[in-house]
C-alpha cells in the first residue's frame, strides 16, 4: 500500500498544502474548525510526516537525541517512553543513542552525532548529564540540551535541567526502617559514576545521624545498579557475625538481589530481614514480598526534560526567557518487604 502524502491530506481536507503544514507543525494561525478538518484527514489517511525530509527543507531540525548509559533496562525503557511520547505529540523524531559514559572521546562523539544526524538538541540522562566538562564542551559547540540529574536542589549552574531529589527520598526510606526499630541497617551502593549513588548514601547517612545511630562502615558495600551486585553484597552482609536486620539497596534491582540472597539463606522477609529498594521499578512490584521503595516517576521526568528542550527549540531565534529548572521528589512506598524489628 502506497504511503499517504501531504498532498493527499490537503485534497481530502480541501485546504492548501500550507494549511496542512501549519497544522502538522502545531502553528497557532489556523482556525479551530479547519484544524479539526485537517486532523481528521490525517487520521483517516494514516499520514505520517517524513521528519528527515521536513528537516532538509527547512532551516530547523525536527529530531532530537536521547543519550544514556545505564545497566538498568527498566530505567532505559521508562526514559525512552517519556521522551518518545513528547516527540510524537510535538512532531519530532527521536534518535536513541546508548554510549559509554567513561569514554574520553564522548564529548566529540556527541557533537559529531548532532551534526551528522542533524539533531536539534539532546536529552542527557545520567551519568552524562552530570559530567560538567562534557556539558561545557556541548555548550561551547552550540549544542542545545536539557539534563536529567540527581540533586537535592536546583544546581543553578546556568545549564537547563530536570533534577531529582534522591537524597530526601533515601532519608525517608532509612527513617522508615529506623522507626520500625532497626538500628543495624546495611546500605548497598549503586554505580559511583552516577550522582544518584552518593546522593542516596547521603540521605541514608543523614537519617542515621539525626536518630543518633553511628555509621558502621562494615554495613556498607559498594557495587553497581544490578541484581548480581545486590545478591553478592547481601551475602557479604549476611555473613557478618552481627548481621544487619535491614538492608537498603540503592535501587530495586539491588534490593531484588538482596531478597534472593535472603531466601537462599533460608531467611523469611520481613521477619528475619527487612529490605528496601529505590525507583519503584517492576522489580519492586513483582517480588514476593513486594518491595518497600521510593517511587521515582522516571517516565514523567523524561517527559518534562523533553518538553523543556522542545520548548527552547521552538523559540526560533528569540532570546530564551529564563525558565527555572524543575525538581522531582520520589515518594516513599511501603510494602511487605519491611516490618518491625523482631527480637531474636
Amino acid at each position: 500500500m502506497q504511503r499517504s502524502t501531504i498532498k493527499d491530506v490537503a485534497k481530502r481536507a480541501k485546504v492548501s498544502l500550507k494549511t496542512v503544514s501549519r497544522v502538522i507543525n502545531n502553528e497557532p494561525a489556523v482556525q479551530a474548525r479547519t484544524r479539526e478538518k485537517v486532523l481528521r484527514a490525517v487520521e483517516a489517511l494514516d499520514y505520517r510526516p517524513d521528519l528527515s525530509a521536513r528537516s532538509l527543507r527547512s532551516a530547523q531540525s525536527y529530531a532530537i537525541g536521547l543519550v544514556y548509559d545505564n545497566p538498568n533496562p527498566y530505567y532505559i525503557i521508562s526514559v525512552q517512553n517519556g521522551a518518545l511520547s513528547v516527540c510524537r505529540e510535538s512532531g519530532f523524531g527521536l534518535q536513541i543513542h546508548p554510549c559509554n559514559s567513561s569514554s574520553p572521546a564522548l564529548a566529540d562523539e556527541l557533537v559529531d552525532l548532532v551534526r551528522r544526524a542533524r539533531l536539534a538538541g539532546l536529552v542527557l540522562a545520567p551519568p552524562m548529564s552530570e559530567r560538567m566538562e562534557l556539558i561545557r564542551h556541548l555548550a561551547a559547540n552550540d549544542i542545545k540540551f536539557v539534563r536529567i540529574l540527581s540533586a537535592a536542589e536546583d544546581p543553578n549552574d546556568g545549564y537547563p535541567c530536570v533534577f531529582v531529589d534522591d537524597r530526601d527520598a533515601a532519608y525517608d526510606i532509612t527513617e522508615h526502617l529506623i522507626q520500625l526499630g532497626h538500628t543495624r541497617i546495611g546500605f548497598l551502593w549503586g554505580g559511583k559514576s552516577h550522582r544518584s549513588s552518593p546522593e542516596r548514601f547521603k540521605g541514608y547517612e543523614s537519617a542515621l545521624k539525626d536518630y543518633g545511630i553511628a555509621l558502621n562502615n562494615r554495613l556498607i558495600v559498594h557495587g553497581d545498579y544490578s541484581f548480581d551486585d545486590g545478591f553478592r553484597g547481601a551475602r557479604k552482609l549476611l555473613a557478618l557475625k552481627d548481621r544487619p536486620t535491614a538492608i537498603f539497596g540503592s535501587n530495586d534491582e539491588i534490593a531484588a538481589g538482596v531478597l534472593a540472597a535472603a531466601k537462599s539463606s533460608g531467611m523469611e522477609v520481613p521477619y528475619d530481614l527487612s529490605i528496601a529498594g529505590f525507583e519503584d521499578s517492576p522489580f519492586s512490584k513483582q517480588s514476593w514480598p513486594a518491595l518497600t521503595t521510593a517511587k521515582q516517576a522516571t517516565e514523567d521526568i523524561a517527559r518534562h526534560a523533553t518538553q523543556r528542550l522542545i520548548a527552547e527549540l521552538k523559540r526560533e531565534g528569540d532570546a530564551p526567557a529564563h525558565v527555572g529548572n524543575e525538581g522531582f521528589s520520589p515518594e516513599l512506598v511501603i510494602r511487605g518487604s519491611t516490618g518491625p524489628l523482631r527480637t531474636r
